[in-house]
């Protein structure tokens, strides 16, 4: 699949709110969730400071979207984040219907959309989300470095 402009536009606002992740010392994922070319969801990272594990930036754009559509599926709805998608994560676009997921940096740990497994094509599981991944890889991947990067320096 090839990435639009509005592709890459839409991953620059997850990556400023991959920024802001990072600038609480949080991993710096981004996501939002557009449908009709319209932002009706956004998150960042938080697991550390809502005391929460599924606080993802992809769980919380989309609670956020199924607020604002007053439903939980979100059918035509695209999700851009700046990381692949964990299991978790995976799991919850699929419950939720989303029509598309696009991607910056793949994640060779904990990848569920193709790096260390696929739940996205996975054919047992009744919804297939479409992927684009790869959209500004490079800028995505060089925030994770560089917040990794100064975490070990600052334990050091």
């Amino acid at each position: 699949m090839l990435m639009s402009a509005s592709d890459v536009d839409f991953m620059r606002l997850a990556l400023d709110l991959a920024r802001e992740a990072a600038n609480t010392n949080e991993v710096p994922v981004g996501a939002i969730v557009v449908t009709n070319g319209v932002v009706i969801g956004r998150g960042s990272n938080a697991p550390i400071a809502l005391h929460d594990p599924t606080a993802h930036a992809e769980i919380i754009a989309m609670r956020e979207a199924a607020a604002v559509l007053g439903n939980y599926r979100l059918v035509d709805c695209t999700l851009y984040v700046t990381l692949e998608p964990c299991a978790m994560c995976s799991g919850a676009m699929q419950h939720a219907r989303i029509k598309k997921l696009v991607y910056g940096a793949s994640d060779p740990k904990t990848g569920a959309c193709g790096s260390v497994i696929n739940l996205m094509t996975e054919p047992k599981l009744n919804h297939h989300t479409e992927v684009v991944d790869g959209v500004l890889a490079q800028e995505c991947g060089e925030m994770l470095s560089h917040f990794f990067k100064q975490r070990r320096l600052m334990r050091k």
